[in-house]
């Protein structure tokens, strides 16, 4: 599935894994984000898009009204939190349970290799899928008309392939190190939301390109996808520990059920910022 010349995944000790995993670690300290290009063969895109396009139909899709933190829009909030700046969210999600394992994206989701590869380039000891039985691997659709607004995400290590691009639009946006777990910035934040876009880097990517971002720290968003033809990405979810679940409300919202693992888990985060 990988281009294995440019990305040796079985073997850690060629020099092109030290000059890839070197490269994209640099990248990740100064801008937040990574673009592996052409990451899966070329050869294979087709079979990608493909694969996937045929999970569009169990997206759970449900417009709704969110802002920046998925937090509760009626919750009490200060005059100038940015909280209080409410967005449409128009973004669908299939479930890691309707994705085959015998898909390309399920096979490298699951692969120790590709795992190790990842940890490395994070600059951690090692990696684990989430026990989630949704959210571990998902497949993001955002159809012609929709978006994915400003928001952050709930993991700090963020993985995820655009699988198959829009005609127009569908861009990704991002304010890079925008807070930290020690400062929600939120001055910084609401600026942005307010429509300065001096922080806002744009990203062009193409099917098969892995991307790695440190979402949590990084405001970001989806253009609205113009055309006819929706933009799928896959989101592969790691964790540094293992045996993470998430909360039974945020499994909700996003995929419209929940199974007993998430009525029966305890969701912790590892710092104090809004969700």
């Amino acid at each position: 599935m990988v281009d294995t010349d440019r990305y040796p995944l079985t073997d850690p000790d060629r020099p092109a894994w030290r000059e890839t995993v070197g490269r994209t670690r640099a990248e990740l300290a100064e801008a937040g984000c990574s673009v592996l290009a052409d990451f899966i063969r070329p050869e294979l895109r087709d079979v990608l898009r493909a694969e996937c396009a045929a999970l569009e139909p169990h997206a759970y899709t449900k417009i709704e009204q969110v802002n920046a933190y998925n937090t509760a829009i009626d919750e009490p909030l200060p005059e100038d939190h940015p909280g209080r700046t409410i967005m449409e969210r128009g973004n669908a999600f299939v479930a890691r349970d309707r994705i085959p394992a015998s898909s390309i994206i399920s096979r490298l989701y699951t692969s120790p290799l590709f795992r190790r590869f990842v940890a490395d380039c994070f600059g951690l000891p090692e990696l684990h899928e989430l026990a989630d039985p949704l959210s571990g691997l998902t497949l993001n659709v955002i159809a012609p008309g929709r978006a994915h607004p400003w928001h952050f995400d709930t993991n700090t290590h963020t993985v995820s392939m655009l699988t198959q691009a829009a005609d127009d639009g569908g861009t990704f946006e991002y304010c890079p190190g925008i807070r930290s777990a020690a400062d929600e910035n939120f001055a910084a934040v609401r600026s942005v939301l307010a429509g300065d876009t001096r922080p806002v880097r744009r990203l062009a990517l193409r099917p098969g390109d892995l991307q790695l971002f440190k979402g949590r720290f990084a405001l970001h968003r989806v253009s609205t996808v113009k055309g006819g033809i929706a933009r799928h990405s896959a989101i592969f979810a790691y964790s540094e520990r293992p045996g993470v679940i998430g909360s039974a409300e945020r499994t909700r919202q996003l995929f419209g059920r929940v199974l007993p693992a998430h009525v029966a888990a305890r969701t912790a985060r590892g710092d104090e910022l809004l969700d």
